[in-house]
């Protein structure tokens, strides 16, 4: 009998202890997100880059039709409307996200950005070495993160935690970047060591994680590439590709996305070896690739119009885009029905696509590990 009792305590033990377990885990991997740090490129910039622009020389994004479908007047977002970032930051119930090149008398409690259109993974000084030298490429991952770190300690002073409990409280987006990286060296005709450049990137990139954590990061959504063999800018400029080049069903270039796949696969691996890493730490993947490849393929069920490629701004050619009379340009025409299409200008994408991919990133299925949004109670993307 006491054998008995005794194998009946230590079982309910053992179910309590694994229980207790699966709850700690749990709630350890929701968090109510006090505000959003973002680095990255032009995906995730909320103007940073009009304001590190001569303003004799603005971006395309300081012009209409940009922002032309929320904002009013552009915002220096490159698109129509929000981006992922907005969207995340409506489902969080933050404003905004403000850029941090510019702003004045602007609280940074609730959220800062530091993405900047045109940036690279890779500092400047590697492009300057391979012959190139772009006035986008000033504002590196890194430099992002060292400007970050000047002035942290101001921010914390500002709020009413320390810093790393601010840094912990928080959602930090680490890009999408890298994708200029590889379109500055192929744009001017450079050759490419396709892995070593990505090595690079992915080093760059988990460097920077890597120093966030040190400083009190927790949560890190880290985004991969788009499948460039769908962008009107890469279609446009393979146009020659023979028939057998390109996807049946979707009209994309399997071969480019096949290329970007591998990227993303590779960004992955060592997604998962710092998680191992840092067990407290939750560094989530989002998969932009195929969040947005869904559109391509099924067009009509994301209520976008069929045979998606072409983009909503721009001119000539059979995907409405040409280098040199590119969406902002004087002279350059859009779509008047902007949320029928996935492509914006020829590289960006849609307030519409923006919106149904931060859907499919925040309640699932493009974020590896899926967000535990339990102690939020339900919640959801509006689409």
């Amino acid at each position: 009998m006491a054998s008995s009792l005794k194998k009946l305590i230590s079982s309910f033990l053992l179910v309590l202890y694994s229980t207790t377990i699966i709850v700690a885990s749990s709630e350890s991997r929701c968090r109510r997100f006090t505000s959003i740090i973002s680095f990255g490129d032009s995906i995730a910039d909320t103007g940073n880059i009009l304001h590190l622009s001569d303003v004799n020389h603005l971006p395309q994004t300081a012009f209409f039709p940009y922002g032309e479908s929320f904002f009013h007047p552009p915002s220096g977002r490159a698109s129509d409307g929000r981006l992922i970032i907005d969207f995340i930051a409506e489902f969080l119930g933050l404003p905004y996200v403000p850029p941090y090149f510019g702003s004045q008398n602007v609280s940074f409690e609730q959220g800062i950005n530091f993405a900047v259109y045109g940036a690279t993974a890779l500092d400047r000084a590697y492009f300057v070495a391979k012959g190139i030298e772009s006035d986008f490429t000033n504002v590196s991952l890194g430099v992002q993160l060292d400007i970050f770190k000047q002035i942290l300690p101001n921010l914390c002073a500002s709020s009413s935690r320390d810093c790393r409990e601010m840094l912990g409280d928080s959602l930090i987006l680490m890009g999408e970047i890298g994708g200029n990286d590889f379109f500055y060296l192929s744009s001017e005709g450079k050759s490419i060591n396709e892995t070593k450049l990505q090595d690079l990137i992915i080093k760059a990139i988990s460097s920077a994680i890597v120093d966030l954590i040190a400083l009190g990061g927790k949560t890190f959504l880290v985004p991969g590439g788009f499948p460039a063999g769908c962008s009107a800018a890469c279609l446009t400029q393979y146009q020659n590709a023979t028939e057998e080049d390109y996807d049946p069903l979707t009209g994309c270039i399997p071969r480019l996305n096949e290329l970007g796949e591998h990227d993303n696969e590779q960004l992955k691996t060592e997604l998962k070896r710092l998680q191992k890493l840092y067990p407290d730490v939750n560094i989530i993947y989002a998969d932009y690739h195929n969040s947005l490849y869904r559109f391509y393929q099924e067009p009509a069920k994301y209520g976008f119009k069929n045979k998606p490629l072409a983009a909503c701004c721009g001119v000539g050619g059979k995907y409405n885009f040409t280098i040199g009379k590119e969406c902002g340009y004087e002279g350059v025409s859009y779509c008047q029905n902007p949320s029928e299409y996935v492509n914006w200008d020829g590289y960006h994408l849609t307030e519409a696509a923006y919106q149904k991919m931060a859907e499919g990133i925040l309640n699932g299925p493009y974020a590896t590990p899926a967000f535990d949004w339990s102690c939020l109670g339900s919640g959801t993307v509006d689409t």
